[in-house]
């Protein structure tokens, strides 16, 4: 008895622990909650910004602050210079600029940038040959195939190498590069911007180029007319610069932070103007991508401007609200006393974690161990006695199906289970 109670424990623990899994509905969740990279997210997933997006306070600081400044300090005082029509324009337009330059900003950083979707499982050798071809063999390392590092695509007649990412498990398309930062995979990857705090890519390139240049034209804006007020003040008092700076400081400080913004973000702006007319990404000009080299990818100036402000942005390629199961370890229904499996249990796999991972068998498998345990079974409840002299092929017969019983009291069968509490019962 005591033999019995004590195999019956751990099967009738099991059997409670997978019936609580069953009643139990997998709780689902959304794609960013469960997010691999850095990205953070708000508005339940449908704002994307970087890890640093805490920067954003910084930048906004520096457009605004000035703009208030400038609006109090200084403008204030140009409207009584001009008529009533200009000097009012004098007033809304850099407030406009400065509201349009957010706007630009939180649309450039609040936005998936181009993000390559991760693989579950490195990619196999023939989904990843479709018009390509591998640089290099398949190489095998202790017993396993290894990816070569890269492989060469056709661009536009030209042979270009792309990287494996070991991170992202794929192969990245041309002109794609894993950012350090955000740790994703970005198409046409230009660079990681600190004062955005997201990656500029594919998706948000033209909208950066829009916001970096709008910045620019305010500076140039508040630069011009802060001198436009300290003429005004040497014409009216007939005084020198100095005198005219002491009577509006404000004028002074402004000049000073806006001709140090205007070659900033005026020389980015430039900066990225060659880059479009060229058809070039930022990281592919600091590495010297094409010089000796043809770019692939340059169509001439007016294709290339055409390219980055009138085609159309492409769909994001991930739905960070979509819903995903929560992973869970597969489980085995608990079988009955004499009752077979179900069906459409009989088609999955079972995954057993008790206390470690075990190797998942086949459910055509599993029923055939099931038929021998049975045939076994069957054939031991013909007598009801077992004499002394049939204990050597008892013994046999024992040694032959140890190995079958102690598998199927693995996976938790009880009908495993009722033949060893026989066994013991006899002997």
């Amino acid at each position: 008895m005591q033999s019995k109670k004590h195999l019956e424990t751990p099967h009738s623990q099991h059997s409670e622990s997978n019936r609580r899994i069953i009643q139990q509905s997998r709780p689902s969740k959304r794609v960013y909650q469960v997010w691999k990279g850095r990205n953070r997210f708000f508005l339940g997933g449908r704002l994307v910004f970087g890890p640093d997006v805490k920067s954003l306070a910084i930048t906004i600081f520096l457009i605004v602050v000035p703009v208030i400044l400038f609006t109090v300090f200084v403008s204030r005082k140009l409207v009584h210079e001009f008529n009533d029509n200009v000097g009012d324009l004098i007033i809304a337009i850099p407030i406009v600029l400065a509201a349009y330059d957010i706007l630009l900003l939180f649309l450039t950083s609040g936005r998936d940038p181009g993000i390559i979707p991760r693989n579950a499982h490195p990619p196999e050798p023939e989904d990843d040959g479709e018009a390509s071809t591998l640089s290099a063999d398949w190489s095998v390392s202790h017993g396993a195939p290894t990816l070569p590092l890269t492989k060469d695509v056709i661009v536009n007649g030209v042979v270009v190498k792309v990287k494996y990412c070991h991170t992202c498990m794929l192969y990245r398309p041309p002109r794609c590069s894993h950012c350090s930062i955000c740790n994703n995979c970005v198409e046409r990857f230009d660079h990681h911007c600190p004062w955005v705090g997201q990656c500029i890519g594919k998706r948000n390139y033209r909208l950066f180029f829009m916001f970096v240049s709008s910045t620019a034209v305010l500076c140039l804006y508040v630069f011009v007319f802060c001198w436009v007020h300290l003429k005004k003040i040497m014409d009216s008092y007939h005084c020198n610069l100095w005198r005219a700076v002491v009577r509006s400081p404000m004028s002074g400080v402004l000049i000073i932070f806006t001709f140090v913004g205007a070659w900033f973000v005026g020389g980015l702006t430039a900066f990225h103007l060659y880059l479009i007319c060229t058809n070039q990404t930022t990281y592919e000009n600091f590495r010297y991508r094409y010089d000796g080299k043809m770019n692939p990818y340059n169509q001439g100036c007016f294709r290339n401007v055409w390219e980055i402000f009138f085609s159309r942005i492409p769909k994001s390629k991930n739905d960070f609200r979509a819903k995903v199961k929560e992973d869970l370890p597969p489980f085995s229904s608990s079988l009955s006393r004499g009752r077979a499996m179900s069906p459409n249990v009989s088609k999955a796999s079972f995954d057993f974690d008790m206390g470690a991972k075990r190797q998942a068998v086949a459910a055509e498998e599993f029923d055939d161990i099931q038929s021998q345990i049975e045939s076994v079974g069957g054939g031991e409840r013909c007598s009801t006695q077992l004499p002394h002299s049939s204990w050597g092929s008892r013994k046999g017969s024992w040694e032959i199906t140890s190995d079958i019983e102690a598998l199927a009291a693995e996976f938790g069968m009880e009908h495993g289970y009722s033949e060893r509490e026989k066994i013991q019962g006899i002997l």
